[in-house]
């Protein structure tokens, strides 16, 4: 039986934090910190009952960090070159090593994440974990490596400015300069001779406080000096390493990486390791972060990737649907644009990039939720991903101290989600403290997100988008209401959503081309609402419209099992 993905990303800096009074900008020691034990069987358990197939966990690598943990032969990171207290998951520091900040015991950090991934297995889901292949921490050093690893760098000729088998970018005989104050001429004066390109493509000394300053881009073998020149053979020194730390820790049993802004490295390289990966661990899967629909197609036929984020499409539709009032009908466009790659796009409505749905710079509330998301969990059969906390509508209300107050859950300090604060409780993981819409939102995204998997024709069922005839229908608002059909042979469903604020009863018309495709003739077919349990006699048929109530903000789902055999 196929599997439809869904992945539920947490922090787990963040995700157990019990701390009830955070101070922006605190250190661990005044804020606290969540840990990987904390992952206990029953909070897994209880993970897995919204229907979660896989957890991201993000931020467990060695990321640079204000706190020092050189008692453990870490080395320690200069401030000035770390964002936040916490610092960035997104800026490596030791490919190689876990977190100690996450650790309860941090000459076990090791073992204590090998024992998380076992848990994880026992408790029925996969694991998948950041690969960040760009761009590594300004002070990156690895003192975990294997004794048959190189450290990055070791070998450049830091005379150049590029050299295909160099591991950075320099500029060469040019003192880091970025043009804000990072330190110098301080005790905590941060030198760096000769400078080295910055993560987000910056290739001078002088990065602005915007810019990926904390970071250094890695080389693949691209000449930015002119960019049409690529110097893939021999192979470049760093494919060789980072195809090795993949190696690594699949070799710790992870099931997947979420590989971080993909199209800012070269597809040969992906084409090149991922096939290596997958002959040794053929289940391994590789998501995408990737915002260039042009190179969809060639990151997963050529790169081989398996999923990749629609963030430009379905996300911005939909956010544009809810907050700026564009018509529903552009979601066919969605799917359509892509062309056939439906299947290989991870949905969502929330990860760390992005606002909180309840957030006020999003929808300002979270019971508003409910068309956003059946439609990017049942529109196809492509993973879809929640954030943690979503389910509970947390708001991001808080200005953390490097985040600021932006919607966001911050990645970059030592802090503590109020919802999962409140759901967690110390361990129990039950609903004692949660308000009773709390309750509410989480049992209907635990609704959602099991039907990912209960209902085949979501899991792996075909797609008919029913907007095309119902543009000039009376009883149908193409603006607000969007729907369309899942089907196998066994089993129809009847998706309809209603975005607007006005509970409605719309009939919906289904097209001959439709009943032809799924192989029904024209009837009345005994149907079950799957949101509401309500039973009712419905036609799917040329000539007579498919009626249902939606209410506000609201959605059906209406299942005819075994079609075939149920005409009236």
């Amino acid at each position: 039986m196929k599997e439809k993905i869904v992945i539920y990303q947490v922090l787990p800096r963040l995700f157990s934090n019990t701390c009830e009074h955070c101070i922006p900008f605190g250190s661990i020691e005044q804020n606290g910190v969540g840990k990987l034990n904390h992952f206990t069987p029953q909070v897994l358990s209880e993970i897995k009952s919204l229907g979660i197939t896989h957890i991201w966990y993000t931020g467990v690598i060695e990321h640079a960090t204000q706190t020092n943990y050189s008692e453990y032969g870490i080395r320690p990171n200069n401030p000035y070159v770390v964002k936040g207290k916490a610092g960035s998951p997104y800026a490596i520091s030791d490919y190689y090593d876990i977190a100690p900040d996450l650790a309860e015991d941090v000459p076990n950090r090791m073992q204590e994440y090998e024992a998380l991934v076992s848990r994880t297995h026992d408790a029925g889901m996969k694991v998948i974990m950041d690969f960040v292949p760009n761009h590594v921490a300004r002070e990156y050093y690895s003192d975990a490596m294997p004794d048959t690893a190189e450290q990055l760098g070791a070998r450049d000729d830091k005379e150049k400015q590029f050299d295909p088998q160099n591991n950075f970018y320099y500029i060469p005989r040019q003192r880091f300069s970025p043009r804000f104050f990072i330190g110098q001429n301080t005790t905590n004066e941060y030198n760096e001779f000769p400078a080295r390109a910055t993560g987000n493509d910056r290739f001078d000394a002088y990065p602005e406080n915007h810019d990926w300053y904390e970071t250094v881009k890695l080389n693949y073998g691209v000449d930015y000096l002119d960019w049409r020149k690529q110097h893939f053979f021999p192979i470049p020194n760093t494919w060789y390493k980072m195809r090795d730390i993949l190696l690594f820790w699949c070799s710790k049993g992870v099931d997947g990486f979420r590989c971080d802004m993909v199209h800012m490295v070269p597809v040969e390289f992906w084409h090149w390791a991922i096939a290596q990966i997958k002959r040794e661990y053929p289940h391994i899967i590789f998501i995408a972060e990737i915002y260039d629909p042009s190179l969809y197609r060639s990151y997963i036929e050529y790169g081989q990737f398996d999923y990749l984020y629609d963030k430009v499409g379905l996300y911005d539709k939909l956010r544009e649907i809810e907050c700026y009032d564009v018509s529903a009908a552009q979601l066919s466009y969605c799917w359509q644009s892509l062309d056939g790659l439906s299947g290989n796009m991870l949905n969502f409505l929330e990860n760390h990039d992005e606002q909180r749905y309840a957030s006020l710079q999003y929808a300002g509330e979270a019971s508003s939720v409910l068309p956003s998301l059946v439609v990017s969990a049942t529109m196809s059969t492509a993973p879809m991903m929640i954030y943690f906390g979503q389910e509970l509508g947390e708001r991001a209300l808080d200005a953390e101290g490097f985040s600021g107050r932006d919607g966001r859950t911050t990645i970059f300090d030592y802090w503590s989600v109020p919802t999962v604060r409140a759901w967690y409780n110390n361990g129990k993981c039950n609903t004692e403290n949660l308000t009773p819409e709390q309750c509410s939102l989480r049992e209907m995204y635990k609704q959602i997100l099991t039907l990912c998997n209960t209902e085949q024709a979501i899991a792996k069922g075909n797609f008919f988008d029913l907007m095309y005839v119902n543009f000039d229908n009376g009883e149908f608002d193409p603006h607000r209401h969007y729907a369309y059909l899942r089907y196998t042979n066994d089993e129809i469903l009847l998706i309809a959503v209603n975005f607007g604020t006005q509970s409605r009863d719309i009939a919906i018309n289904i097209p001959q081309l439709s009943l032809d495709m799924m192989g029904v003739d024209s009837a009345a077919y005994e149907a079950t609402e799957l949101l509401s349990g309500a039973k009712a006699s419905k036609y799917l048929h040329r000539a007579i419209p498919f009626t249902t109530s939606v209410d506000a903000k609201g959605a059906v789902i209406w299942k005819i099992k075994n079609p075939k055999k149920n005409i009236q």
